[in-house]
């Protein structure tokens, strides 16, 4: 599966992809800031707005992974650290679209993404992912250390209840 960063002048056309991808992970129930019931049109204008701006700055760098030449799954590098954490990076908005999990999509962009990472001299990452989710599982398995769990740190995104945060670290 090919993995491919959007860059400043090629992520305004991908809008409409990276909107329904975001939209359909949270109505499966992902937990990335948002909360059901979320319309594809406000994924598309959360992506103009935070992810254009992030990109013409050189702040974030965005991996896109597609099958079938659909756009199936993101991870996101935020570059825009302190002056005193120019070493590191925070990784978000690792989203799989659920018809498409399963398949070493979320495993093949957080490779991908420590390249990236080291590419740009960042050799610590920290994330941060529901906790007992199978993305934590992910992750572990990646070599992220858990740095510790934040007890209700965010509703769940059909509002149910308060889910645990469990925060990583790796350093590369």
């Amino acid at each position: 599966m090919p993995i491919e960063e959007l860059r400043a002048e090629s992520a305004p056309d991908a809008l409409p992809a990276l909107g329904h991808l975001l939209a359909a992970c949270v109505a499966g129930g992902a937990s990335v800031n948002f909360l059901q019931p979320f319309a594809e049109a406000e994924a598309e204008a959360w992506w103009r707005a935070k992810l254009l701006p992030g990109l013409a700055r050189g702040e974030r760098r965005l991996l896109v992974a597609r099958i079938g030449g659909a756009l199936v799954g993101t991870a996101m590098l935020d570059l825009a650290t302190p002056p005193n954490q120019a070493h590191r990076a925070d990784v978000s908005k690792v989203l799989v679209h659920p018809d498409a999990r399963r398949r070493g999509v979320a495993r093949a962009l957080m490779l991908a993404l420590e390249a990236v990472a080291a590419e740009e001299g960042r050799f610590l990452l920290t994330l941060d992912t529901v906790t007992g989710s199978a993305a934590e599982h992910l992750y572990r398995g990646l070599g992220y250390t858990l740095a510790g769990v934040i007890p209700d740190y965010a509703l769940a995104a059909d509002r149910s209840g308060l889910d645990s945060t469990s925060l990583f670290w790796k350093r590369l």
